[in-house]
């Protein structure tokens, strides 16, 4: 299949070859009443198949894979096999009207045409083909017309203006990077992933215009295009230099990661052995710095990263008391997801998609229910490991990022008590006294803009 969107009538048309194997999971599909991926797709490739009501995608598909990030189940699985980009043939240079004077040496971006003389003909310009990427300027700027270029893409060049990336309404499908046809042109940001473009190497083609289904690529100015693009450019540089600090933490952070479980682990079983009603911790400054020496090639000393551990949540529990529930069913009037099964007047059953939410064990008159947090926490200069029942509903603090935010409202649609909203202007509203932070909107957004932090 070889798609490109018009813009007008989202009517695909041909440029590319691809191959898009997809498994839809209608166990999981068959779950979600909102189903998201409808909405998500900009060609209208995902459709609801109203003679059996299952999910399926058109042939139209080219791969963008935003139904897959927009499923709240996971239950879409993309394949996509994509031909190399299309490209123009090698500019053919015509000897005879070729009067060497070095306008397109000037003006390839590459270095990839210099100035021969051979004996055979007058001096002229040549291309090598194999550093050429058909941008087509060396065709621009000839003045003897000796330059044949553009047999495959339109050649539309506004003076004076150039192709830019509004990177606010780009939605990060990367489209624009499958359909453009000069390598080097448009190259994604390794600061928010997003495409920008390289004015020097753009051939002005449009083809990425016509392919983006958010209108996010337009012309501008040349000076505002370069800024842009410098910028952009310079948080990669800045971005790649402390790459290698960052693996080396990533490895710390790791190991942090599994010593803090391996002692977790052994002080949950002490604790499993004690009686306690509300709260019971334990320092573990020895343990820890015996375990990070062993872990870690440099030795940590517990006060240089007891902020960075803050309140490290390790482990939700919940459980029925049989002996004390009566399956009235106040539990399951509240639960938000639906876990709770009633079968009275057997006890009730919490099933796993219990959320932790706090609420069935807020409302129980009984105490019959039981949850419970195990959980590092930093106190001055120390830290510990804890463990604390939970008799209310759970409390954190929300945090969303409006850079990252498309609006999309994938959260809005799957938030089980209403709590976030899109407003008129495409904003998303939060209501903290509805919200019961589950974290099921930080789980399926798709582009990782929420945030629960102080979560306990």
């Amino acid at each position: 299949m070889s798609v490109m969107i018009d813009s007008y009538t989202k009517t695909p048309r041909p440029l590319r070859h691809v191959d898009v194997e997809y498994v839809i999971d209608q166990t999981r599909c068959a779950k979600c009443e909102e189903k998201p991926c409808l909405q998500s797709c900009p060609i209208d490739a995902v459709y609801l198949d109203e003679s059996d009501g299952l999910i399926k995608l058109k042939n139209t598909c080219f791969g963008c894979v935003l139904c897959r990030n927009a499923c709240p189940h996971d239950a879409i699985s993309l394949d996509v096999h994509m031909d190399p980009p299309l490209k123009e043939n090698v500019p053919n240079i015509n000897t005879k009207l070729c009067k060497a004077c070095g306008a397109c040496v000037q003006a390839c971006k590459n270095g990839s045409i210099h100035i021969v003389s051979d004996g055979k003909h007058e001096p002229h310009s040549k291309i090598d083909k194999d550093t050429c990427v058909r941008c087509g300027y060396c065709f621009r700027v000839c003045p003897t017309d000796a330059i044949k270029y553009g047999e495959l893409l339109p050649k539309t060049v506004k003076g004076g203006k150039a192709v830019v990336v509004n990177q606010d309404k780009c939605i990060g499908c990367m489209t624009c990077t499958r359909v453009c046809p000069s390598m080097g042109a448009i190259n994604v940001a390794r600061t928010n992933k997003l495409p920008y473009i390289n004015p020097g190497y753009c051939a002005r083609c449009e083809e990425c215009m016509h392919s983006c289904p958010s209108t996010a690529i337009k012309y501008s100015s040349r000076k505002k295009a370069y800024k842009m693009y410098s910028e952009i450019k310079s948080f990669d540089i800045v971005s790649s230099i402390i790459d290698y600090d960052i693996k080396r933490l990533s490895l710390d952070l790791i190991s942090l990661n599994k010593v803090l479980e391996k002692v977790g682990k052994e002080i949950a079983l002490e604790f499993n052995d004690q009686t306690f009603e509300n709260f019971i911790e334990c320092k573990v400054n020895d343990m820890m710095e015996r375990e990070l020496k062993i872990s870690l090639s440099s030795s940590i000393e517990i006060d240089k990263f007891t902020k960075l551990v803050g309140s490290y949540l390790m482990d939700r529990n919940i459980e029925v008391y049989d002996n004390k529930c009566i399956a009235c069913g106040e539990c399951y009037n509240v639960c938000p997801v639906g876990a709770i099964v009633v079968n009275g007047p057997n006890p009730i059953e919490i099933t796993d998609d219990c959320i932790y939410c706090g609420k069935c064990v807020e409302i129980c008159q009984f105490d019959a229910i039981g949850a419970y947090d195990d959980y590092f926490y930093s106190k001055d200069s120390d830290l510990y490991y804890a463990r604390s029942y939970l008799y209310k509903q759970r409390i954190g603090d929300f945090s969303l990022s409006s850079d990252k935010c498309q609006a999309c409202a994938i959260c809005v649609k799957n938030c089980p008590v209403d709590a976030l909203a899109l407003t008129d202007d495409d904003k998303i509203e939060f209501d903290g006294e509805k919200c019961i932070y589950c974290r099921n909107c930080e789980e399926i957004c798709p582009l990782d803009a929420i945030r629960i932090v102080n979560f306990r």
